[in-house]
């Protein structure tokens, strides 16, 4: 390939700081290092996360920075990476080599391939899926089907994957029970639709913004609930509609007091609750009883898949009906529109936007 080795000019969405749109600009891609790969990015999906980044989070070590890391692309394989001893182990999906090691609060590494106007920028998550071009390391990258629709599959690279796995690894849905889920963003439909392959019997699916029922009847949801319909606390609410509380809730706002609300939702005795939504500003808590008596409050990242084995299949799963993609998606846009895309998401009016790169 003629780019071998050399860097590449591309334009890519730089966000240089906190609460301030996105600029787009030629940037300087680097080659791949020992363990990395460079790609092209066909399609990205515009996550909650990268908004987090941007509003919420106000880390000005985290910027400037290129957001997205909601992909699919193409690349030529390389060598596999070395595993560390999370990767070889069963009962979890992080990884001593990803971004989250120790820079949560940066959501990004030091280390970087992007540059423009003379400074490094630093890649979101490691990955930076707002650009033409990235190069991320060989563990957050997976092969899946050749015939897969780049459009569609990079939403298993966060969302969907998140949500749907946070139901059926994290909490273990099982057949017949009930279950809540709290917000009805792409990640909280996405456990949704993990709760109905499972086969739950019921699910009641939470959110102040009603328009988002009707979208939650497709992926499974049988109940719905706004708590700014009722006066008592929606724990209350979600106690009297199912005889003492859910058997599974799962939290995908990225809320404190929200997370409170799924736990204290749960049935005493064996309920389980999930936190799902991400965030990193916040602390939360609850009142001891609630764990003594028999419930489990537990933490999903990334729906508890290991990316490597499971986005493929998830991917085959997508493309034999197994799981939906294409209902998630309420707009196309290209990257130049990436700010009205951002825009949104922030106001609610839509479920996952994708960005076409693609020319």
């Amino acid at each position: 390939m003629a780019t071998v080795g050399k860097v590449i000019k591309c334009q890519a969405a730089v966000a240089w700081e906190p609460n301030v749109p996105m600029v787009i600009e030629e940037i300087e891609v680097a080659p791949p290092q020992a363990n990395e790969i460079r790609i092209k990015v066909i399609a990205t999906g515009v996550c909650h996360t990268d908004l987090y980044h941007l509003f919420e989070g106000k880390n000005k070590e985290g910027f400037p920075a290129v957001l997205g890391h909601e992909g699919a692309g193409v690349f030529k394989p390389g060598e596999n990476s070395q595993e560390c001893r999370f990767c070889k182990c069963p009962k979890t999906n992080l990884c001593d080599q990803s971004w989250s090691s120790d820079r949560y609060a940066q959501m990004s590494d030091t280390t970087t391939r992007f540059s423009c106007r003379g400074q490094p920028i630093l890649q979101f998550m490691g990955t930076s899926t707002f650009s033409e071009y990235t190069v991320l390391n060989q563990v957050a990258v997976a092969k899946i089907h050749d015939d897969a629709p780049l459009e569609r599959v990079c939403l298993l690279g966060c969302g969907i994957s998140t949500g749907y796995g946070a139901a059926i690894n994290t909490a273990k849905v099982c057949p017949g029970s009930v279950c809540a889920v709290f917000g009805l963003g792409a990640v909280g439909l996405a456990a949704v639709m993990g709760c109905k392959n499972a086969g739950a019997s019921r699910i009641i699916a939470v959110d102040i913004n009603e328009q988002k029922f009707e979208k939650a009847k497709i992926f499974g949801a049988t109940d719905f609930v706004n708590p700014k319909s009722h006066k008592k606390p929606i724990s209350e609410v979600l106690a009297e509609m199912t005889n003492g509380g859910v058997d599974f809730s799962m939290e995908c706002v990225g809320n404190g007091a929200v997370m409170r609300s799924a736990l204290e939702s749960c049935v005493k005795g064996w309920g389980v609750s999930v936190l799902v939504g991400w965030t990193d500003v916040q602390d939360f808590s609850a009142r001891p009883i609630q764990l003594i008596s028999g419930k489990t409050w537990k933490g999903s990242l990334f729906g508890g898949f290991k990316s490597k084995d499971s986005v493929p299949k998830l991917v085959l799963d997508y493309m034999a009906g197994r799981i939906m993609l294409d209902e998630f998606v309420t707009h196309t846009m290209s990257l130049d529109q990436v700010n009205d895309a951002v825009q949104l998401m922030k106001t609610g009016g839509c479920i996952r936007t994708i960005i076409n790169l693609s020319k």
